[in-house]
């Protein structure tokens, strides 16, 4: 998967087309993310004693990481991210501008 925690993408398809936000967790095993703001559902809970009270609760399901693009905020655009060897490690580059990408 070329997304990483922490990237900004923009949504591609489906009902949250052209949002953008941050890569909160990623699931590499099934091809998903869960991206900040988008994809909420709601979950209707069950009240389990006086700690958990219950309730309706909205959050982030996961989306398949082919729905979303790289968003760079520098140039504000989209695009796709390719890899690259310098010094011999390979790192991130984006495949427009050609910069790379620094992983924190």
């Amino acid at each position: 998967m070329r997304i990483k925690k922490g990237d900004t993408v923009e949504v591609i398809s489906g009902k949250d087309k052209g949002k953008k936000g941050k890569v909160v967790r990623t699931i590499p095993k099934l091809d998903r993310i869960v991206v900040e703001g988008v994809n909420i559902v709601t979950r209707h809970e069950k009240p389990r004693g006086p700690q958990n009270p219950g309730g309706i609760t909205k959050s982030e399901a996961p989306i398949h990481v082919s729905n979303v693009m790289y968003y760079d905020t520098k140039t504000n655009k989209r695009s796709r991210i390719g890899y690259r060897v310098e010094d011999g490690k390979k790192v991130r580059v984006i495949k427009s501008s050609g910069a790379t990408i620094s992983d924190k």
